[in-house]
């Protein structure tokens, strides 16, 4: 009664303990979190004041720089020394002078101006002053910055006085990439609205942008949305890519709103994006700080608290846990020892029951006393084998592509399945499974409804959703084979063969079939007469080399016996792989062939489909195909180089033919003939009279040989064919030829 009471005071101290533990650290954790969203909201407030404040400022400048630039531009138009090269189509010299002195006068006054062009279209010139580049008057082909042609090509699409950001070439050796801001001032009066004159002045970015940095001590960017729609970079004032999700917001959320600000990912990174209102350009100005960097200080002080929390969380809790370790640890191991030998218990039962149910299927431990059926109900079975039932075997398509692709997850899909079949079946009939340790499951089922006896449509329906459960779920294929109904547990063994011996049949039906195995077992009073005439013509195909014909009659064989028991298909195709071994052993030693893997057929247990056997053996009628078709091209080849050789050797010879080279070879001319042209595209007696020629060609040109010498030497019968010969293949004689030769090298 001590003891039970001391017990109860531990108890009730440690859950006090914690309970204000508990208590304090939440109320850490609570006003953590709202202090943090409270100064989280202060910091982006600051941060955006901060940003429209300069963003705006900026504004001002770029306006105020445009109302600078549009006051030059009038200046230049006003201006009458420049204005003989703006209006003039042919100004003179001295009037080209005084205007570029202008123009340079202009340029040195503002140190912000990048440079200015004069455009007069009539003369086809700009005249530029630029204090670093092209500097003077240049006509368009001879200009570096091609995309201010571009610019006034296309000026309806640009505000009159509305800066344009753009990065150009000035044709300087060093640092020729300008970034500018240029103003666009131009004369198009006229009824085809075509430019009679233009005043463009660049304004240096950098110049303009000095505004727009952000502080030195800050990552944050800051971009330009200009009246073009345009994301630019303020730094290189080049166009920004922007993913699906930033156009979009970018569109949304800033394009034409009031200033504001927002969170949102910009390059990856989450950012506090800031942006100003339109200005009096429609330009607005954005600037993306990345959010940790906002948030920087205030993590650290949420960091500290939390800390501080876990500490007095863990402080407390390990606090309780030391004073209350004396009472409950001795009752601690009792129960982990009983949850570990209830956890083993649990686990090995499955494994107990799967081995039993395993040995009665296969007839190893049949069942003949009533000790083994109280047995049974001890480990879970409630399967009763006297009264009626039938069997259901589950094969996996593919199964040696599964198991090579999920080794580690085999035994977890076995047992999907298992549990898929029992779910669906369960509502009908009593279910046990077992896995039969190859690709088979296999699903007893306790006929429970009488409706069973009758509609034969209930169990191939149930098979069905088995079939398409597995197939949505576990992505894999079933092939079913169910038995008939059974009541005598003695038969369970057999019934089982039958089953088995009847799923054989997917090798005709293919994966994802139903068999009903009744039907299979109907076909043993079928008697099977082996076809050897169709087995002489596969011979015949295959040693006349028809190994198309040789693939069909061997399907045709094996299709045949479809209509007998498996036991014949694997007689069938034993003595057909036998037979195609013999045969492609006599084709391979009459032809000389190498012996590489060619008769590695595959075994009827290897397959699971027809396709799959005929592709095989297909494949092997293929490569032997290949290799016979490999040693006639060589033969070919080998016969080519031979004439080749013939014809270099006997050239010189007034006999040698097309019918004296056959004769040689013991071959048709005929033949010799065909095979040359197709092999060269050249007839032999174009190949003979085109070397004789070219060592005619070589004795003119270094010999002084008189014709009919030459004519003896390379095989001609006469010089008077040489001479027509010669005419014919080059257009001159060779006396013409050879003084034709002479006097070049002369």
């Amino acid at each position: 009664m001590r003891l039970n009471k001391i017990g109860n005071q531990r108890a009730l101290y440690s859950r006090l303990l914690i309970s204000i533990t508990l208590c304090v650290s939440l109320t850490f954790l609570v006003s953590t979190i709202i202090y943090y969203n409270y100064y989280i909201g202060v910091e982006k407030k600051q941060t955006f004041q901060s940003d429209l404040g300069n963003l705006t400022q900026t504004s001002r400048e770029v306006v105020n720089m445009t109302d600078a630039a549009q006051s030059l531009s009038f200046q230049i138009y006003r201006n009458s020394t420049i204005s003989k090269i703006v209006f003039y189509d042919k100004p003179d010299i001295y009037d080209v002078t005084a205007a570029m002195s202008e123009l340079g006068n202009y340029l040195s006054s503002m140190p912000y101006i990048e440079s200015i062009y004069v455009y007069n279209p009539k003369g086809g010139q700009l005249y530029i002053a630029s204090s670093h580049g092209q500097n003077g008057v240049f006509t368009e082909q001879e200009l570096v910055d091609t995309s201010i042609l571009d610019i006034l090509s296309h000026y309806q699409n640009y505000r009159a006085f509305t800066p344009i950001p753009r990065v150009y070439s000035n044709g300087a050796q060093e640092n020729d990439q300008v970034r500018a801001y240029t103003f666009l001032c131009l004369d198009a009066i006229g009824w085809d609205r075509a430019i009679n004159s233009a005043v463009i002045v660049n304004i240096s970015a950098p110049w303009i942008n000095k505004e727009i940095a952000s502080p030195a001590d800050s990552t944050s960017s800051t971009y330009i949305l200009d009246d073009q729609g345009a994301f630019l970079s303020s730094n290189s004032l080049k166009q920004q890519e922007l993913t699906p999700e930033e156009a979009g917001f970018i569109e949304q959320r800033i394009k034409g709103k009031e200033a504001g600000y927002f969170i949102a990912p910009f390059g990856g990174v989450n950012s506090l994006i800031s942006y100003t209102a339109p200005d009096d350009l429609s330009w607005q100005y954005v600037r993306i700080t990345p959010y940790e960097i906002i948030t920087q200080q205030t993590n650290t002080i949420r960091n500290t608290t939390l800390l501080i929390a876990a500490l007095v969380l863990v402080a407390g809790i390990g606090l309780s846990w030391i004073m209350s370790r004396s009472l409950y640890l001795p009752i601690d191991r009792i129960v982990s020892e009983m949850n570990i030998l209830e956890t083993e218990k649990r686990d090995s039962m499955f494994m107990i029951r799967q081995n039993t149910l395993r040995d009665l299927i296969l007839g190893l431990k049949p069942l003949q006393s009533m000790q083994q059926v109280e047995k049974l109900r001890q480990l879970g079975i409630h399967f009763t084998f006297n009264n009626d039932y039938r069997l259901i075997l589950l094969r996996i398509d593919h199964y040696q592509a599964f198991r090579e692709a999920r080794s580690s997850y085999l035994l977890a899909s076995k047992f999907a399945i298992m549990n898929i079949a029992s779910e669906i079946c369960g509502q009908t009939y009593r279910v046990e499974t077992v896995d039969m340790n190859d690709d088979g499951i296999l699903v007893l089922l306790n006929i429970v409804d009488p409706v069973e006896y009758t509609d034969t449509g209930l169990i191939e329906a149930l098979l069905r959703q088995i079939q398409q459960a597995c197939s949505d779920y576990l992505k894999l294929s079933l092939t079913l084979t169910y038995s008939h109904i059974e009541r005598n547990a003695a038969q369970l063994h057999q019934l089982y063969k039958q089953v088995r011996e009847a799923s054989n049949h997917r090798l005709f039906y293919g994966h994802g079939c139903i068999i009903k195995a009744q039907d299979i077992c109907a076909l043993e009073s079928s008697t099977y007469h082996y076809p050897a005439d169709k087995e002489k013509k596969l011979a015949d195909a295959l040693l006349s080399g028809k190994l198309d014909d040789a693939a069909e009659q061997f399907s045709s064989i094996i299709r045949e016996t479809e209509a007998f028991p498996f036991q014949t298909v694997q007689l069938t195709v034993s003595r057909l792989s036998v037979t195609v071994r013999e045969l492609v052993n006599t084709v391979q030693t009459r032809n000389r062939l190498q012996y590489n893997g060619l008769h590695e057929l595959p075994c009827l247990e290897s397959v699971e489909t027809l396709a799959e056997l005929e592709e095989a053996f297909s494949a092997l009628f293929h490569t032997l195909q290949e290799q016979l078709a490999g040693k006639k091209n060589a033969k070919q080849h080998d016969l080519i180089c031979q004439i080749n050789a013939k014809i270099n050797e006997d050239y010189m010879k007034p006999h040698l033919s097309l019918n004296q080279i056959a004769d040689e070879l013991n071959m048709s001319p005929i033949y010799v003939s065909r095979l040359y042209k197709q092999q060269t595209l050249n007839s032999i007696v174009d190949v003979i009279l085109e070397v004789r020629m070219r060592e005619v060609c070589v004795l003119l040109e270094n010999t002084d040989l008189p014709v009919t010498a030459i004519a003896e030497r390379c095989g001609f019968t006469s010089s008077s064919y040489l001479y027509r010969m010669f005419k014919r293949s080059f257009g001159t004689t060779p006396t013409d030829y050879r003084r034709l030769k002479s006097a070049r090298m002369n």
